[in-house]
């Protein structure tokens, strides 16, 4: 097996380096032969300075036709995060062990299996680390703060895949992108960035735990369109622990979330665009709606104005018991040193994947891969910050309007939109609103499509949901080429 160089002389330092290995792996009863290539893209400017070298792995199915076999380029989000979320979580032959919830937390030494619902079954995968992230760094003499910003990194990202997919002679070949949380952002931005500057039309993307427009996420002074659109969540989480009043907690999760979702974007829309002025009795009814659907206490509801943070809710749906929610997965609790406080100490559904995925990838990479190097490999690192979100100075960020321009120019272009009930970093209801927004034209609408499931922002760490998962991106993936 060949081994990459040594780098520790700093990414100027390293040649085009791909390491290509052969694999095998059973889906569905059928073995799959495919190629995995691991290594570096540079960047480079017109006249051969190398800006960055970016890391991927790649894969390809054996003994099919690559013109007419898609091909997926995927990433995480962050800012700041790595692919290997996706990567070993969902997407690739070989992923972590799901962790379900707090129950099934798994336990070190870790060890990646085989992936049963690995997408390589109906597309080739490139996996993209983002400069700074993964292996992939920006050169000495190139200030890598251009690459830490929504311009900079949609350039950089549109120009990996530009550069791919000519080595790779993929520009016959159906091409998609799937993105995860920040990732959605990217790959909304991306669909327009490659149309009108590389002229590659794309056929299909697949947005995982989306985000497009940040007001519908954001818990700013005087924003209340996030507290009706997070309320969903909040329901199923408390549904999930038990903590509802006796008469609403055996219901069904669906059937029960129906009604919150349309009391949320009727009466309690109104009473919040009331401020101040709401009425005494109104606001009682409000509070004791939101008792009914939260849990949580009316004096507590009362003391936060009707409107709850994300962060409050995480610490005080289960104070009584001691425990927190998780903001990825809010079926994931944790214990903080003490029960008092306004929130968390640290999202328990985060640190449940964070050594399991982060010891799998080092050692998939230099023993299954073949990849060595004495760079660290950053899964989710902050040396990205600040971001520069400098294109949407004194507004939010919104890349709906892109994404729809990107869908009029291309009616061809598909999106699939999977969302987790217990996502309280990206609610799905938060999504199902920016999509209602996007303006779109009539004859463009059913160019999108959605899916639920009974997880969080990482869907796939629950077995059943990543087999839905599949089965839904399969079908789009199908319908997207036809």
């Amino acid at each position: 097996m060949a081994q990459a160089p040594d780098t520790t002389g700093g990414p100027e330092l390293y040649p085009d380096t791909v390491i290509t290995t052969e694999h095998t792996v059973e889906v569905d009863g059928e073995t799959i032969r495919y190629t995995a290539d691991a290594g570096y893209l540079p960047l480079r400017a017109e006249d051969g300075t190398v800006q960055a070298k970016m890391f991927y792995v790649a894969y390809r199915k054996a003994g099919t036709d690559q013109e007419d076999r898609p091909i997926t380029f995927a990433f995480n989000g962050g800012p700041g995060s790595s692919s290997v979320w996706l990567h070993l979580g969902a997407l690739g032959p070989r992923r972590v062990p799901v962790v379900s919830d707090s129950t099934n937390v798994l336990s070190p030494p870790y060890e990646l299996v085989d992936n049963g619902q690995t997408w390589l079954d109906f597309t080739d995968l490139v996996f993209i680390d983002p400069v700074t992230t993964g292996y992939s760094r920006s050169t000495s003499a190139v200030d890598e703060d251009r690459f830490h910003g929504f311009e900079g990194d949609i350039e950089s990202v549109s120009r990996f895949i530009r550069l791919y997919t000519t080595r790779n002679d993929r520009w016959s070949s159906p091409k998609f992108l799937a993105g995860e949380s920040y990732g959605t952002v990217r790959a909304a931005g991306l669909a327009s960035a490659l149309q009108d500057r590389h002229g590659m039309y794309l056929n299909g993307i697949v947005l995982v735990s989306a985000v497009l427009n940040y007001q519908a996420n954001a818990f700013d002074r005087g924003n209340d369109l996030v507290y009706p659109l997070f309320l969903p969540t909040y329901a199923a989480t408390a549904h999930y622990h038990g903590a509802l009043p006796a008469d609403q907690q055996g219901r069904d999760l669906r059937t029960f979330l129906d009604e919150v979702e349309q009391w949320a974007t009727t009466d309690y829309t109104v009473a919040l665009m009331q401020g101040d002025a709401l009425p005494d009795a109104e606001r009682e009814r409000v509070i004791d709606r939101l008792h009914q659907y939260t849990g949580l206490s009316r004096e507590f509801i009362d003391d936060a104005n009707l409107r709850v943070v994300d962060r409050h809710f995480y610490k005080e749906l289960l104070r009584d018991e001691g425990q927190t929610v998780g903001r990825l997965d809010s079926r994931f609790t944790a214990q903080d040193r003490l029960d008092v406080g306004a929130g968390p100490e640290f999202d328990p559904s985060y640190v449940a994947i964070l050594g399991p995925y982060t010891a799998t990838l080092n050692s998939y990479v230099r023993g299954e891969l073949g990849f060595e190097t004495d760079l660290p490999y950053e899964i989710l690192t902050g040396r990205v910050w600040p971001w520069n979100y400098e294109t949407f100075e004194n507004q939010y960020l919104d890349v709906a309007e892109p994404l729809r321009q990107a869908i009029h120019k291309n009616p061809a272009l598909r999106v699939h939109v999977a969302s987790g009930y217990y996502d309280v970093a990206t609610p799905y209801f938060a999504t199902d609103y920016v999509l209602d927004h996007m303006g779109l034209g009539a004859k463009y609408r059913d160019n999108v499509s959605v899916s639920y499931y009974e997880s969080g922002h990482m869907m796939y760490v629950h077995m059943p949901s990543l087999r839905q998962f599949t089965d839904n991106v399969e079908t789009f993936y199908r319908d997207a080429t036809d």
